[in-house]
């Protein structure tokens, strides 16, 4: 007879884990599906964002930071280091360690709540029925009052670049070199690419990024975008727009990229490590048996309504399988607001609130809406930004690199978008995502006090400058 769940989850991602947890608590019988194992063949919960993803990256992303400023910064602050040097072993040691932390501490709070972790793969089928294919090729099929599919998403591969084992990488593999390339070329200068990018040009790559688009950052606020491009080139990190590769040839211990400029140009130049970085699509293969019911829409995602139902009612889709920024935050989100669904509670996402964030340094981080795109509606808005160069805390941190801006509603002053680039960014962000949950206005946010010497105050200024009143720069003359 077949095992009964209220719930069965496939996938144990940020959006999978969190909604069986939620479930979980709420009282309803829950399993979870993850066909991720390890190297020694036990599952390895948590998905790409722990596995391969969010987590050891910026676990590298931490120890470059560590580095480059023990190399270049430390003397300004009167430290002197001699020979110093990286070890990649200790450090791939370390984000590998983090990785295993928290992982298995996913599987505690499975245990701590009740949830029943299945190690396998999962395929919907008619019926709300669920087959699951266990490790040893066997299977069995569930039943499920409802199913939620959290099966994520994977890098997207182009022809031009075939992978290899370890000479053309995509994200995952750009996370295991074992030493520093010289000359490393990474396609895509998204958020992806430029966080790999930086990880390794810190250590003392020479990093080229090709782009295709001849924006930099198009999804972001275009003033921090060009001031985000003007500090990575400070950095030298090589970013190429408007490129498009059109092929490779693997050298065996190198590979020559050919591609056209901005110019439609034909150039070609020669890597040691290429990191392909053009994005992520959803993942469904093996997931959907003929007559299930549940359909993909033009992109290959899931489709959904706004509260990620399926067209079949009790099968939900949450995170990078459907629609929306492929953001673990907004996953996690998707599967509490599902779980708390299906358990008969009321429940609704603020999709105009998800907070994007890129882990450079400095960081750049933003919520709401762009200039750019108040100006294609025709919206009349303010803007107020504060650069960090005036700040007394980012002074003495010696990071006085980029600024904040805030936008805000030309007739009722309500905050309509936060954008940082600097120190902190993203939790300044997360500061104005919170006024903005509240309808907060640029006033109010003048009026909070703020502590001082902190880096937010960056923020209260940004906010004060939106008409005018900022302290510690120069305000610009309204137009009349």
């Amino acid at each position: 007879m077949a095992q009964k769940f209220d719930v069965v989850v496939i996938g144990s991602g940020p959006a999978g884990y969190v909604a069986a947890i939620r479930a979980a608590q709420l009282g309803l019988k829950t399993a979870c599906i993850e066909k991720w194992t390890r190297e020694d063949g036990k599952q390895a919960l948590g998905g790409t964002c722990l596995n391969v993803g969010c987590i050891p990256s910026k676990a590298l992303l931490d120890s470059s930071y560590k580095y480059e400023s023990a190399h270049k910064e430390f003397k300004l602050h009167g430290i002197g280091l001699d020979n110093l040097k990286i070890d990649v072993g200790a450090m791939l040691a370390r984000k590998n360690k983090i990785v295993n932390n928290l992982t298995t501490g996913v599987a505690g709070l499975f245990k701590a709540n009740g949830v029943t972790s299945l190690h396998g793969m999962g395929k919907v089928l008619p019926g709300k029925q669920v087959e699951w294919t266990k490790q040893d090729g066997s299977s069995e099929v569930l039943d499920a009052e409802n199913i939620i599919i959290a099966t994520g998403s994977v890098p997207i591969d182009i022809p031009p670049t075939p992978l290899t084992e370890d000479l053309i990488v995509d994200s995952t593999g750009a996370l295991e070199f074992t030493e520093v390339p010289k000359r490393l070329g990474v396609i895509g200068a998204g958020v992806i690419g430029l966080e790999l990018g930086s990880v390794w040009a810190r250590l003392g790559a020479e990093v080229v990024v090709l782009e295709a688009q001849e924006a930099f950052l198009s999804v972001a606020d275009q003033q921090i975008a060009k001031e985000a491009l003007k500090v990575f080139k400070k950095q030298d990190l090589d970013i190429r727009l408007g490129c498009r590769v059109t092929g490779s040839e693997n050298k065996g211990q190198e590979v020559i990229v050919k591609y056209l400029d901005d110019k439609g140009e034909e150039q070609q130049i020669t890597f040691d490590k290429l990191i392909v970085a053009v994005g992520r699509r959803p993942y469904t293969e093996g997931l959907l048996a003929p007559g299930c019911g549940v359909n993909l829409d033009e992109r290959g995602a899931i489709f959904v309504d706004d509260q990620c139902r399926t067209d079949v009612p009790g099968i939900f889709a949450v995170g990078d399988v459907v629609r929306g920024p492929m953001l673990a935050h907004k996953g996690s989100e998707e599967g509490i607001m599902v779980a708390e669904l299906i358990a008969g509670q009321a429940a609704q996402m603020n999709y105009d609130l998800i907070p994007s964030v890129i882990y450079t340094h400095p960081e750049i981080a933003w919520v709401g809406k762009t200039e750019e795109e108040l100006k294609a509606s025709g919206e009349p808005y303010k803007v107020g930004t504060f650069p960090f160069v005036a700040s007394g805390r980012a002074m003495a941190s010696n990071e006085t690199e980029g600024m904040v801006k805030v936008v805000a509603d030309e007739a009722t002053d309500r905050i309509l978008g936060v954008h940082v680039i600097g120190p902190s960014a993203a939790e300044l962000v997360q500061q104005g995502a919170i006024a903005m949950e509240f309808g907060s206005s640029s006033e109010d946010l003048g009026l909070m006090i703020f502590s001082h010497p902190t880096v937010s105050e960056a923020l209260h200024e940004a906010a004060l400058a939106v008409d005018g009143h900022a302290i510690h720069i120069a305000n610009r003359k309204k137009r009349k």
